[in-house]
């Protein structure tokens, strides 16, 4: 019934965006000629590795700046190392910098949904290195598919440590169910739409 619903909501969702896709994607292309989306190496359930779908929001060379910037600033490293982010991403464009604001860089997602690898709701996405961090609670998280929205996403995103991340994860993961899941679908759009701990 998970699957079917998230079949049902993703196409349903997909028709009525397409216009917003097409003109995020051109907006992205026309500001320097890159593609406009961006297909980054994330982890799924039973550990299984996917490529999650994002508008891109940084400058091409993304890598390489984060590589230059974590040798040069020692500061910038202890925030990787804590967060996994930073709180001012020089990568970021200007034009990034709103679609992760507004959430907008998240929607391609729903083709994720749709191929089966992410459900509508979830645990964030995370990326391979991440797994560590999760320690042995990497297990819950495998259990299930990560989905676009979960209860980070509604509980301050950013504004929340990475461990109480993790934990809510955990939560959710045992707790998860048709009403949980209702809750959280509902509680994303004031939080989107406000930019509750977006950055």
């Amino acid at each position: 019934m998970r699957r079917v619903a998230d079949i049902g909501l993703s196409l349903a969702v997909t028709l009525f965006i397409l216009p917003l896709l097409l003109t995020v994607a051109a907006l992205v292309w026309l500001q320097d000629g890159g593609s406009p989306v961006f297909a980054q190496v994330r982890v799924g359930r039973g550990r299984r590795l996917f490529r999650c779908f994002k508008f891109r929001s940084m400058v091409q060379n993304a890598g390489e700046r984060l590589e230059r910037l974590l040798a040069e600033d020692a500061q910038a490293r202890v925030e990787w190392a804590l967060h996994h982010k930073l709180r001012n991403d020089p990568r970021i464009t200007a034009l990034g910098r709103f679609l992760r604001k507004s959430s907008l860089d998240e929607l391609p997602q729903v083709f994720n949904v749709l191929s089966g690898v992410m459900s509508l709701v979830g645990p964030r996405p995370i990326v391979p290195d991440e797994m560590e961090r999760y320690g042995w609670r990497i297990s819950h998280y495998a259990l299930v598919r990560p989905g676009i929205t979960g209860l980070w996403q509604i509980s301050g995103r950013s504004d929340v440590s990475y461990r109480r991340r993790v934990a809510m994860d955990c939560i959710y993961v045992r707790r998860r169910g048709p009403l949980l899941d209702m809750k959280i679908l509902f509680g994303t759009v004031p939080s989107v739409l406000l930019s509750r701990g977006a950055r």
